[in-house]
């Protein structure tokens, strides 16, 4: 599948470094998706609104916002092996922080700890996608990325099980239940129990992260070669990527996508629960099965990218999930519910073929213009809380008219592409 002389998707003398990189995209989908559950575990032990929830995904990926230049800076600088190890190194901090969070009982704690992982899988991000993108033909770079971009959801599946098992206990508490706890000094401790039950998975997470790094450390990986002259001009960089109109065009697909998806997986669960009445397990369990059917899409967007121009296919799946979401508003329930997971399969091929396809033709340009597609991650902590606030003035299912509306304009900018 990855042979050079067969589809020459992948240079057969950077087989090892693109499956460790490939690796790293697996990694980062274990704790961006385990924010899910953690939106739903803090409003029980925190006893948070949900717009208050909501801050774990605005933190987080105002941590990518805030890195994803200067990861790139370092990476023009000092190569992709440096910038990818200190990643690894830094993410492994805010896991390990998780411990003491816990223990003090600050959800302030838990949000810095957050946002010093998100700093640290910028780093991995900014990275990893570019370096994937140069590991061969140009043509076939939106079927390279979203090949290593399918283990993205391994992990995330992996991550969604890991939180449903070991973070979310199973019990739900009625007011009454809450009452007695209360009167009788007891409440404080159940809290405390279930705050605690976030650490053990970012500790192994810690230990999986450092790990990694040593791997790398001890590889050697093709670079890109920048002359000095080159990594001083980095803002002579980003004033041409600023003014290039199709580039900037991809950024601002990019962070509606990417707020479309993190703001339909946070809220999902609760979606779920609302409408079709599942428990908290069950709902994270369900979870878990819009990332196997977000697999199921990237997996299979990969192969039919061999028959069908990548934004063409991109804008068919967009039409769909413009459909899907509106079904989600209009008929809430458990018909809604398999609508709104369904729309995981569809939106699976966007992210990787909006970043590799405005990548390409950028050259010395490329490491920057990976830090500014990084950067549009932050459209995950701009339309989270705006589907918190719609959620506050009238519910969940109405929430997703904001995904519907990123799906709209990703539908437009395929259009555009591919004419």
């Amino acid at each position: 599948m990855m042979i050079e002389n067969k589809t020459k998707m992948v240079n057969r003398k950077y087989l090892i470094p693109f499956i460790l990189i490939t690796c790293l995209f697996f990694m980062w989908g274990i704790p961006n998706n385990l924010n899910g559950i953690l939106i739903k575990q803090f409003m029980k032990s925190f006893e948070l609104s949900i717009l208050e929830a909501s801050l774990i995904q605005s933190v987080f990926y105002i941590g990518y916002f805030v890195f994803a230049f200067p990861a790139a800076t370092i990476m023009q600088k000092y190569g992709y092996k440096t910038g990818l190890i200190g990643g690894l190194l830094l993410f492994s901090v805010g896991c390990v922080l998780f411990w003491p969070a816990a223990i003090a009982g600050s959800y302030a704690f838990f949000l810095f700890c957050l946002f010093i992982i998100a700093s640290g899988l910028t780093f991995l991000e900014t990275g990893a996608n570019p370096f994937i993108v140069q590991l061969g033909d140009e043509e076939t770079a939106e079927q390279r990325l979203n090949l290593a971009q399918a283990f993205n959801p391994l992990g995330s599946i992996f991550g969604v099980i890991i939180g449903t098992v070991f973070i979310f206990s199973g019990v739900e508490l009625s007011g009454e239940t809450i009452a007695e706890m209360k009167e009788a000094g007891e409440y404080t401790a159940y809290l405390e129990v279930e705050t605690l039950r976030v650490v053990t998975p970012y500790l192994f997470l810690a230990v999986f992260a450092c790990i990694w790094a040593i791997l790398l450390w001890k590889i050697k990986l093709p670079e890109q070669q920048t002359t000095k002259e080159q990594a001083t001009r980095i803002g002579d960089s980003l004033k041409i990527l600023l003014n290039n109109k199709e580039f900037m065009k991809g950024a601002l697909a990019l962070f509606l996508y990417v707020g479309a998806q993190v703001g339909t997986w946070s809220f999902f669960i609760l979606y779920v629960q609302q409408y079709a009445g599942m428990t908290e397990k069950t709902a994270g369990y369900m979870l878990s099965a819009t990332l196997v059917a977000f697999t199921l899409g990237r997996l299979s967007a990969t192969w039919l990218m061999k028959l069908v121009k990548p934004v063409r296919l991109m804008a068919f799946y967009s039409l769909i999930n413009i459909i899907l979401t509106i079904c989600c508003i209009l008929m809430p329930g458990v018909f809604g519910t398999w609508c709104l997971l369904s729309t995981s399969f569809f939106m699976s091929l966007m992210y990787p073929t909006i970043f590799a396809s405005s990548l390409k033709g950028l050259g010395e340009h490329t490491k920057i213009g990976s830090s500014v597609m990084v950067m549009t991650i932050l459209g995950g902590a701009v339309v989270t809380p705006l589907m918190g606030v719609i959620q506050e003035i009238s519910n969940v299912a109405v929430s997703m008219i904001l995904p519907s509306i990123a799906y709209m304009y990703i539908f437009y900018y395929s259009i555009k592409k591919s004419s």
